[in-house]
């Protein structure tokens, strides 16, 4: 059997392929879009596996791929770069360190959900895109009333009905300035428009799947942070241990440990990032709600404003945890007393 180390670009693939015994046997490179690649794996003769780096099209190929080897593997790029550092790199170097990493079976494999779960990760990503879009416009049109000395009301009563009509009759010294204010009206109706499609869409996607409304049982979890637990989490029979998946978020500290000297940093901030914003904001709200959340929270903050952030991304990762260890037995979440917090891990 071949195996094939493939390094993929927009109109590029360059393939190392060695035999069974792990001997060069060919290196390509195909000019084209995808469908050359997979007219070349066709013509093969003989059955092969194949590895690749993520990048974003990485699901589409993974679902081409499945139906021409007998073994398609998903490489994570940071983790390839990890294990093979040379100040040479290009694309041959590249697919030659794939095919070895794959003929040892040493690949730092990444998990490829069905196309369906991309999308919806791709949609949870794109509300939120578009949840920043409306806070810049909104940003803009208060620096705008700063600037010219106007003083309007705090908090969100601005973009409110009232509010808004308040603002559009708001007179101004210059056009320019009116002019600023009308196109940021209609781009945050436009946007409010857009979010509010993409929300019912996500609602719709939230009732078909029975872990989002299991994890909104969590005191501050809402649907937004439910769904996207349940997204890149996926099948939670990956992780080894419900601890892995505060790793698998990057709400870890980063570590460096020699001997008796062991350092921890800032967190590792690896995976979605998404997701890690979604459960700090859950967090906050979590304590506000529970008790018990509350307990856990206080006994990492110590009493000092100083650990006010790490407390929060400790909750933050102990959500996660917890989101885990419900969606592997199917629980809903259990209100401990505060006194209990004593038998939960510290962060």
């Amino acid at each position: 059997m071949y195996t094939i180390g493939l390094d993929v670009h927009q109109r590029l693939f360059v393939l190392c392929i060695l035999d069974s015994a792990g001997k060069l046997v060919k290196e390509e490179r195909l000019r084209g879009d995808a469908n050359v690649l997979f007219a070349y794996l066709r013509k093969l003769r003989v059955p092969f596996q194949i590895c690749y780096e993520a990048s974003c099209s990485y699901g589409y190929f993974y679902d081409r791929l499945q139906g021409l080897a007998r073994r398609v593997l998903v490489a994570h790029p940071g983790a390839v770069r990890l294990i093979f550092r040379a100040k040479r790199k290009h694309d041959r170097i590249d697919a030659r360190k794939l095919a070895t990493l794959l003929f040892l079976d040493q690949v730092p494999s990444v998990h490829v959900p069905p196309v369906d779960v991309r999308s919806w990760r791709r949609l949870i990503q794109f509300r939120r895109r578009l949840v920043a879009q409306r806070t810049a416009v909104k940003n803009r049109l208060r620096a705008l009333l700063r600037t010219h000395g106007v003083t309007a009301v705090r908090g969100k009563r601005l973009w409110t009905r009232a509010g808004r009509a308040w603002l559009a009759e708001v007179n101004w010294s210059t056009r320019e300035a009116a002019l600023e204010r009308d196109l940021g009206l209609d781009e945050l109706e436009q946007v409010g428009t857009r979010l509010r499609t993409v929300e019912r869409m996500l609602n719709a996607i939230g009732r078909r799947r029975s872990g989002v409304a299991l994890l909104r049982t969590i005191p501050g979890v809402g649907p937004r942070t439910a769904e996207a637990l349940v997204a890149w989490i996926d099948d939670v029979r990956r992780f080894r241990h419900n601890r892995q998946v505060g790793c698998y978020f990057g709400l870890v500290p980063s570590q460096d440990q020699s001997a008796a000297c062991n350092r921890l940093g800032h967190i590792t901030r690896e995976g979605p990032s998404v997701v890690r914003q979604l459960l700090c904001e859950a967090a906050w709200q979590a304590k506000a709600r529970s008790p018990f959340l509350q307990a856990y929270y206080e006994r990492i903050r110590r009493g000092d404003r100083d650990r006010t952030k790490i407390a929060l991304v400790a909750l933050a990762r102990y959500l996660a945890c917890v989101a885990a260890a419900m969606l592997r037995t199917g629980e809903v979440w259990r209100h401990d007393s505060p006194a209990e917090t004593s038998a939960c891990p510290a962060a």
